[in-house]
């Protein structure tokens, strides 16, 4: 029996296996340059050119004035002031009468990345002008003005998450609903998409700054996300001390999501744990996906498997993961969506062949204890690679991985993640299945 969706399907393994459409787009968390010498200038200069560079003789009389923009971390840069504030946002320009000079922001937090900001539109942040009025207002709000970017990697859902919707919650919470969303480069796919949780952080829709003609009037405006990191929130850092667990919860809410709690007695507490398999179409394939559902069923784990992609309808997919105890995937974009699993699931990330720990540590297993989730890795060895088959056993990428990595982002990603499909063990996964169920909470007693 199968059931198929335009997005993913599931499997009952008394039937036959049929694709789904497409693939998920994934070049996720690619290592990138550090800050620019010629950044690191402007940036100093941004954060420091409100004065004149002079030493105030009179201290007693004059307090130093904070920056209207500022980095808050290598990765972010926020923007905020108070008063007359007027948003023209088809020119990407922002009037605000306290200025007494120029700014210049990307509302994106991947400031590390030229690549990635390379497609982020910037905004100006100009005083009123001096010899004449400023644009008229044509919509008021009463609540502040938030402005943030859905370019630069967005639409891979990794980054979707990692660098503007966790940055999103952590700097609006505090607003308790109350701040209006003026998003630039607006997707309306991907609005449509993650609309349930823009409505738990807003009383109000998203406005497409940037193509509405409107010249938008604010008390107060905040332009550009805090970051803290990859996937993550430092509560100590965070307004009200929010976590990423917090996160989750507002995840919740957001896609109606049942369950808190995983458990070896699945949602029920006592029926059988539900494994959830994220295939994959294109590069890192699992080779023998049938077989590892049928071991796995074999061993008492109802077997679901989906191949999430870019159409994929989020709130039916988050129910889906939510209902699995156990997700197990290779590294890729897919992982994300452990964001929806329930606290004491286990996420096993398939780590491919070619000296990745760092590239997967850094983008789920050092996510995943902060978010109630317990991590296992599964290491490629050569013999479970379809790399075997592509080189011979003496070449640079089969002996000497790191060597590879010495040639950059490019040579490494064509060689370990573009090419790369994997043919699991099977005796070593179910080793691995063990392990996994034993690590879940234990199934409820059911009452006397």
């Amino acid at each position: 029996m199968l059931l198929k969706t335009s997005f993913f399907f599931f499997v009952d393994w008394s039937g036959s296996e049929e694709d789904a459409e497409e693939d998920v787009e994934d070049d996720s968390a690619a290592p990138v340059p550090k800050v620019t010498a010629e950044r690191a200038e402007k940036t100093a200069v941004s954060v420091s050119g409100a004065g004149t560079g002079k030493k105030d003789k009179d201290k007693g009389r004059h307090k130093k004035k904070k920056p209207t923009c500022f980095m808050t971390s290598k990765r972010s840069e926020r923007c905020e002031a108070a008063g007359d504030i007027r948003v023209v946002g088809n020119v990407s320009t922002i009037y605000i009468d306290s200025l007494d000079r120029e700014w210049r922001t990307k509302p994106y937090a991947r400031y590390h990345d030229p690549v990635a900001m390379t497609h982020v539109r910037e905004f100006v942040l100009k005083p009123f002008p001096s010899d004449a009025p400023p644009p008229a207002c044509t919509k008021n709000h009463s609540v502040p003005g938030f402005v943030f970017s859905n370019r630069g990697f967005s639409g891979n859902l990794y980054h979707d998450y990692t660098d503007v919707l966790v940055p999103l919650f952590l700097s609006t919470r505090r607003f308790n609903g109350e701040v209006q969303f003026l998003l630039s480069d607006l997707k309306p796919w991907w609005v449509a998409k993650f609309r349930p949780l823009f409505r738990q952080l807003s009383r109000y829709e998203v406005v497409d700054v940037n193509n509405d003609l409107e010249v938008h009037c604010v008390p107060r405006i905040v332009v550009g996300s805090d970051f803290h990191k990859d996937m993550g929130i430092v509560p100590s850092k965070a307004a009200g001390g929010v976590s990423i667990v917090d996160f989750k919860r507002t995840l919740r809410d957001a896609f109606g999501l049942e369950r808190a709690a995983a458990s070896r007695g699945g949602a029920t507490g006592a029926g059988k744990p539900r494994l959830l398999i994220i295939s994959r179409k294109n590069s890192r394939r699992f080779l023998n996906e049938r077989e590892m559902a049928a071991a796995a069923a074999a061993m008492g784990f109802d077997v679901r498997i989906a191949e999430p992609d870019q159409h994929t309808d989020m709130s039916t997919f988050a129910r889906l993961v939510n209902s699995a105890d156990v997700m197990v995937g290779v590294h890729g974009a897919g992982l994300t969506n452990m964001v929806f699993l329930p606290a004491g699931a286990v996420l096993i990330q398939v780590v491919p062949f070619g000296g990745l720990e760092w590239l997967t540590g850094v983008t789920f297993k050092n996510p995943a204890a902060d978010m109630e989730v317990t991590y296992m890795d599964y290491n490629v060895q050569l013999e479970e690679s379809s790399l075997l088959e592509q080189y011979p056993r003496n070449h640079q990428v089969l002996t000497d991985p790191y060597a590879v990595h010495k040639q950059g982002w490019d040579a490494l990603k064509a060689a370990y993640l573009d090419k790369q499909n994997v043919r699991l063990d099977l005796d070593k996964f179910r080793a691995t299945l063990r392990d996994a169920l034993s690590r879940l909470p234990p199934a409820s007693t059911p009452a006397a």
